[in-house]
């Protein structure tokens, strides 16, 4: 059995079985990105729900995996060398995953650099823009009803992100070429949440990207998706 006893964020959230992958997340955007490669992978987890509108995530024992306070965040009993290893920022378990599987990255250079690319995409401009374009679009719209600068300058830049996606799916499958890979998965739930949790599918004129929805719809039919979105869900 493996000891993770170093990880300190293991006396809050005790391991059940030690030796499988502990995930600590929550069904956010960016939180399913890591239970959903978990499951196209079919990696054993076990995952502990962190509710950070509790501010759990600030406490020290969490801290100590991720110093930035975010979720996601694993620890992985069977790391480099056969040693346990933790891990946070979703972009890099991804990453981490595909390599220790040999799955959803292709293994041409060539392909593997493009699929990179697109997945810093979502990390760099993604992620970021449309989480700022929800914070204040819904989550603080009050502070901001006199002001819409913000809304205004989130939701052209998330569009303008749209339209990137739309045009490089217009000839490609998936991101990344005809294979499904960590670059879409990474992407495709914030889209998702825009429409689902922001409820601004009309205000980013998601009509305008069909492209874009038609690829967020099939990779949300896939199995292993499903399941995957559910992971750490509040109610």
């Amino acid at each position: 059995m493996a000891d993770l006893s170093a990880f300190p964020i293991t006396q809050r959230w005790p391991a059940q079985n030690p030796d499988v992958i502990q995930l600590y997340s929550l069904a956010t955007p960016n939180g399913v990105k890591v239970s959903i490669a978990l499951e196209e992978l079919g990696l054993p987890y076990e995952a502990h729900l962190i509710d950070i509108g509790t501010d759990v995530q600030k406490a020290p024992e969490f801290l100590s995996l991720n110093p930035n306070g975010r979720i996601p965040a694993i620890i992985d009993p069977d790391g480099p060398n056969g040693q346990p290893i933790g891990l946070f920022e979703s972009g890099a378990i991804l990453v981490y995953l595909a390599e220790k599987t040999g799955k959803l990255l292709p293994q041409d250079p060539a392909k593997r650099y493009d699929a990179l690319c697109w997945l810093f995409f979502q990390m760099g401009g993604v992620g970021p823009m449309f989480g700022q374009f929800g914070h204040f679009y819904k989550y603080a719209a009050a502070k901001v009803a006199n002001n819409s600068y913000p809304v205004d300058r989130y939701r052209e830049e998330s569009k303008r992100l749209l339209g990137v996606l739309e045009e490089r799916l217009k000839t490609q499958e998936w991101l990344a070429g005809d294979d499904y890979s960590i670059a879409d998965i990474a992407t495709f739930p914030w889209v998702n949440g825009a429409r689902i949790h922001y409820g601004a599918a009309d205000v980013l004129t998601f009509d305008a990207f069909p492209h874009v929805m038609a690829w967020v719809d099939k990779a949300l039919a896939r199995p292993a998706v499903e399941k995957g979105m559910t992971v750490c869900k509040i109610g």
